[in-house]
């Protein structure tokens, strides 16, 4: 599993910059730079959400990914040792973005 580092908290399952989810899907199946990549699991935090219920984020996590170019995507999985998903003031997935992204 992937080391995951978050900077979108206003993601519901963003618990100090981590996940809470589980795993991740990470888009960006034509991507040739990190900001043509998102997170597609970020919902946004609204009240009540799941940002004020119980449970913990995960330091390690599974990476489904679709951003085919990057040189850590092996059978749409990412292999990287660690990521950073970026979009501090996210409001949805297209304005999150994985920061580890490098072409092949």
């Amino acid at each position: 599993m992937t080391v995951l580092s978050c900077s979108a908290i206003t993601c519901a399952y963003n618990k100090d910059e981590l996940c809470s989810k589980g795993d991740i899907k990470v888009g960006g199946s034509n991507a040739h730079e990190a900001d043509q990549t998102c997170c597609e699991s970020f919902i946004e935090r609204k009240d009540g959400s799941m940002s004020d219920s119980t449970g913990s984020g995960c330091s390690t996590i599974g990476i489904d990914c679709v951003a085919e170019s990057c040189v850590y995507n092996e059978r749409r999985e990412c292999v990287a040792g660690a990521i950073n998903v970026g979009g501090n003031q996210a409001c949805s997935s297209d304005e999150t973005r994985c920061s580890t992204f490098r072409m092949e």
